[in-house]
């Protein structure tokens, strides 16, 4: 994964392939976000792990019009029903020179594994 500014996908498993949600749809997905380590290539780049909905239950949100950041919005609207990926998103894609005090450093590059698992009233 090369130091652009944007959003990186790398498919960990596909989804449907057919449904993928549009701008201001309501999205279910459980993810697990990271710190951006350029040392650990042999694990997606993945850092010190900074959030997950795992243990706390699906996060729903509405996708493509600003409620999260920008690496989600431009990420999760390129996969279908069902796909999990990991999500390189540059610093400027998410929490950019403010970062997120006390969890995650000014222009830090962000690694996230995401799974979409509902589109709308639309399951896997």
């Amino acid at each position: 994964m090369e130091d652009k500014e944007g959003v990186e996908k790398k498919v960990l498993r596909e989804g449907n392939g057919t449904d993928f949600p549009k701008k201001s749809d309501r999205v279910t997905i459980e993810y697990t976000g990271y710190l951006y380590d350029p040392s650990r290539s042999d694990i997606d780049y993945k850092g010190t792990q900074f959030d997950s909905s795992v243990d706390r239950g699906d996060f729903i949100t509405q996708i493509g019009v600003g409620k999260v950041i920008r690496g989600w919005d431009e990420g999760v609207l390129n996969m279908s029903l069902g796909e999990k990926s990991t999500l390189l998103i540059s610093s400027g894609y998410g929490y950019g020179k403010r970062g997120f005090p006390g969890h995650i450093p000014a222009n830090s590059r962000l690694v996230f594994d995401v799974e979409l698992k509902a589109i709308n009233d639309k399951k896997v």
